[in-house]
């Protein structure tokens, strides 16, 4: 008998990231052998009789992997209780059922990350891998070479703590306003924005337009593509896989 930990099983067969199972886990819509399943539970995908919402798992899946270019205004999720936009929408022509690998904001558009792959999703995720995340950013007014110098070495305050180092470049300026390229080996949520919002240049626009080696080329908003096997090959090889 096999045992793995529920969230890993849950990943491998397309249900959801390791973190989102987790949340299924503690919100109780998983059942082992028709027990309320815990999060540090493991079972036998072979054996164990494994449900989410009363349904059973499906079977065993082949690995999928896609770039969309998401546009403003959809959620990075799959299914959003006030009925806005989402992901979804955007790729009902693929047939497995995938997840996007972390997220971007509602107001942020980019590169994305959809698959049914659990552990290469947990890899790029884990801060411990430290993948790098590439966007070209708008903000209001144009950063001195002092607040460039603030963003480079990290530690500016934020609610959460301070924010990581990133590698900035000005790339073009306005009276008004400024696009940077901008690099960060961190998911943390929104701390881009938070950043240069605390450091008086509020975000006007971003998109991502890498995540390790991918790199959005080729598409435009609300299109995708599946991974070319160099694609997949790179980022395996990245990650240590």
């Amino acid at each position: 008998m096999t045992l793995e930990r529920l969230q890993k099983i849950l990943a491998e067969r397309g249900i959801a990231s390791r973190r989102h199972a987790e949340e299924l886990i503690r919100a109780g819509r998983v059942t082992v052998n028709g027990q309320l399943a815990s999060i540090g539970m493991k079972a036998d995908p072979d054996r164990d009789d494994i449900r989410v919402d009363g349904r059973p798992l499906p079977p065993p899946q082949p690995k999928r992997y896609y770039l969309l270019y998401k546009p403003q205004g959809v959620i990075t999720s799959l299914k959003d209780p006030q009925g806005r936009p989402t992901v979804k929408d955007l790729i009902r022509g693929i047939r497995e059922r995938v997840f996007p690998v972390g997220r971007l904001d509602w107001d942020s558009e980019g590169l994305l990350l959809l698959t049914n792959d659990g552990e290469l999703s947990l890899r790029l995720s884990h801060p411990r891998y430290e993948v790098p995340r590439q966007y070209l950013v708008k903000v209001k007014g144009v950063p001195q070479e002092g607040t460039l110098r603030r963003l480079r070495a990290g530690g500016v305050p934020l609610e959460d703590g301070p924010s990581p180092p990133m590698d900035v470049r000005l790339l073009k300026r306005t009276r008004r306003s400024a696009w940077l390229e901008v690099t960060v080996r961190e998911g943390r949520n929104r701390v881009v924005r938070r950043t240069f919002e605390v450091l008086g240049h509020p975000v006007r626009r971003l998109r991502r337009v890498a995540f390790g080696p991918l790199r959005l080329e080729g598409l435009r908003p609300g299109m995708y593509r599946p991974l070319t096997p160099k694609e997949l090959k790179e980022l395996k090889k990245w990650l240590r896989m």
